[in-house]
């Protein structure tokens, strides 16, 4: 089945994060497994899946840190790569003339930080005028505090990043239910 209309963004699904200090395994484990079953599911409907990776000059986002590749123990299999140097996946990387170039109306958006890349990536798209599905399960992120010290956690924070998004940019939407809603469109074609 050819699902043109719809593709895959996977965001920032690199290395580079496992070293920043703020790195930690709680929770990787259970976003792998969401991840690769939402990639699997998609390449099953012959959804493309796009990778994306973030880029900077120095340090571990750089190539020559040899962390710009694709996080331990997920299998990406990407149709086609773009490096990005800001929050939005669709900032100067070339996504956007290859989403106009496949036809593509409707993304599903997942990957790494949930509330930083992966949010700012779907409320452009939003912006754009697609049609987007953010998978909230298959986003990773890890707790911050706040400037008066108030510490959110990873689930806080994946909450918040539903509360602004849902029926303004996205529809928030579980693995299952990005599959179901992606299968339902490729009929309705």
């Amino acid at each position: 089945m050819n699902q043109a209309k719809t593709a895959l963004v996977v965001v920032d699904v690199q290395e580079s994060f496992r070293h920043r200090p703020y790195w930690s395994e709680v929770g990787v484990s259970r976003f792998v497994e969401r991840l690769q079953t939402l990639i699997e599911g998609a390449r099953a409907q012959g959804i493309p899946v796009v990778q994306i990776f973030h880029v900077e000059p120095t340090g571990m986002f750089s190539l020559a840190s040899g962390h710009v590749r694709v996080m331990e123990d997920v299998k990406v299999d990407a149709d086609v790569r773009f490096e990005k140097r800001s929050h939005s996946a669709l900032v100067g990387s070339g996504l956007d003339v290859w989403l106009v170039q496949q036809g593509i109306q409707r993304l599903i958006v997942c990957g790494i930080r949930s509330e930083q890349c992966c949010e700012t990536t779907t409320r452009h798209a939003s912006d754009l005028g697609y049609e987007v599905d953010y998978v909230t399960e298959a986003t990773l992120t890890w707790e911050m505090t706040d400037s008066k010290g108030r510490v959110w956690s990873a689930d806080e924070i994946k909450a918040r990043t539903e509360l602004v998004l849902d029926g303004r940019f996205a529809t928030v939407v579980t693995v299952k239910e990005a599959l179901e809603r992606a299968a339902e469109r490729a009929v309705a074609a």
